[in-house]
């Protein structure tokens, strides 16, 4: 494998974990359509982001450990996929929310594997530059 490949294989699944935390925290900006109270929307938005907190810490976790990130991003996107599955809603937006949202957090789950059986390769090369 040659170091840019190697350089990516490391990079990818960190900064595509980053734009997924913001993708997933933009759901949260709901809240502010509501009429309700100050304190009311601001306990609204600490719940809806609980995911990307939770996710944060997998983040900050899997950078030194990468099968923490494979285990958390794998975990989340089957807990999601299990959830959409048992909502009573057309079949069609089924799949469209398991392919917006399950499939990137599979993505990024496969890609710190990867990483995770990689690690002895990958790692030399960002010692040794």
């Amino acid at each position: 494998m040659n170091e840019s490949w190697k350089r990516l294989l490391l990079w990818a699944p960190r900064l595509l974990s980053i734009a997924y935390i913001l993708f997933i925290s933009l759901f949260a900006l709901d809240v502010f359509q509501e009429e309700h109270g100050f304190w009311k929307i601001s306990a609204a938005l600490l719940v809806h982001l609980i995911p990307s907190a939770v996710l944060i810490v997998a983040l900050v976790l899997a950078w030194r450990w990468e099968w923490v990130g494979a285990a958390v991003y794998g975990l989340a996107a089957v807990m999601y996929v299990a959830m959409v599955l048992r909502l009573r809603i057309a079949a069609g937006m089924k799949l469209t929310w398991i392919l917006g949202i399950a499939l990137p957090a599979f993505c990024v789950a496969a890609l710190f594997l990867v990483d995770w059986i990689k690690r002895g390769e990958l790692h030399a090369t960002k010692s040794a530059a």
